[in-house]
């Protein structure tokens, strides 16, 4: 036991002998060494210095790049969120290509990490269906923009003022005061009416009169309430139509217009003078009604 343990003893300090006497230890063998390595320090520096030449150049190209989207999209019009993320996409992507192809100059293959890169992104995309469907009608919707923040929107479901648009889910405010978070892929992929898209809208309101009523009478009353609830500045004139013969009235569609902003307090308004008139005018408004007739039952005759 003793001998093995001296002859390892032996082995170790003759191999610490030969390491050591491989490092040039005086300034001779220092020249020496690199002497007999100058070609592959040469390559080596050479290669680590194009390697922070390509990524410094990368670094301004990629800040360039991604101002100048940005100015470009702000010139569009488009919304700030979707400016910035354009932007930090193409500096992003400008500064991978370049440490790709950096680590090309190495000898490394990155037809690996694209393989890899691909895989990730095939995953992460089946995992994320859903979320990147919602940002895909997000970008969707602040690139064509159907709806800007404060417009009144009927989409997905909901009716409500906007409140926000951000990439994944619309925010809306409705009439009650509830705030509802609906997921833009349920926006985009239904019929969206902006209501308050246009200054101005038409308020229609039907009304049914008995037959027995004069038709030119009653035209100028609907008229009168009309002509008192339109606003001539939109630069339409108000209509009384005649709409069809129902089955117990004449039935008539008033139509006005005014401010958008105005739509609900015009719709009352003109109820109410369309009411008014035609009481005034002593012109009756049926309502539905339905006649019950009772067969007598026949009485047997006596034998």
């Amino acid at each position: 036991m003793d001998e093995q343990l001296e002859q390892a003893a032996e082995t170790t300090a003759e191999t610490s002998q030969e390491a050591s006497s491989s490092i040039p230890t005086d300034l001779s063998g220092v020249q020496q060494y690199l002497t007999d390595n100058s070609d592959l320090i040469t390559t080596y520096a050479m290669k680590v210095i194009g390697v922070l030449v390509v990524l410094f150049i990368a670094w301004i190209i990629a800040s360039w790049v991604a101002r100048i989207i940005n100015k470009t999209t702000r010139r569009a019009e488009l919304d700030e969120t979707l400016c910035r993320f354009f932007a930090k996409m193409a500096r992003w992507a400008i500064l991978l290509f370049a440490v790709l192809g950096c680590l090309g100059l190495f000898g490394v293959d990155v037809t690996s990490f694209a393989v890899v890169l691909g895989a990730a992104g095939f995953a992460i995309g089946m995992a994320f269906q859903g979320t990147l469907s919602n940002f895909a009608a997000g970008v969707m919707l602040l690139v064509f923009r159907p709806f800007k923040v404060g417009d009144a929107v009927s989409a997905g479901g909901v009716t409500g003022k906007i409140v926000e648009i951000a990439l994944f889910t619309t925010i809306f405010d409705t009439p009650d005061n509830r705030r509802i978070i609906v997921p833009n892929g349920s926006i985009f992929g239904s019929t969206i009416e902006n209501i308050t898209f246009h200054d101005t809208r038409r308020v229609d309101v039907a009304v049914g009169v008995d037959y027995s009523a004069d038709l030119k009478q009653t035209r100028d009353v609907l008229m009168q309430a009309a002509q008192e609830n339109h606003d001539a500045s939109t630069g339409n004139d108000p209509v009384v139509y005649l709409s069809e013969l129902g089955a117990s009235s004449v039935d008539y569609s008033v139509r006005v217009w005014a401010k958008t902003a105005d739509y609900w307090a015009v719709r009352e308004k003109l109820t109410e003078s369309v009411k008014s008139g035609l009481d005034a005018a002593n012109i009756g408004i049926p309502f539905p009604q339905m006649d019950v007739h009772l067969d007598q039952p026949q009485v047997a005759a006596s034998a």
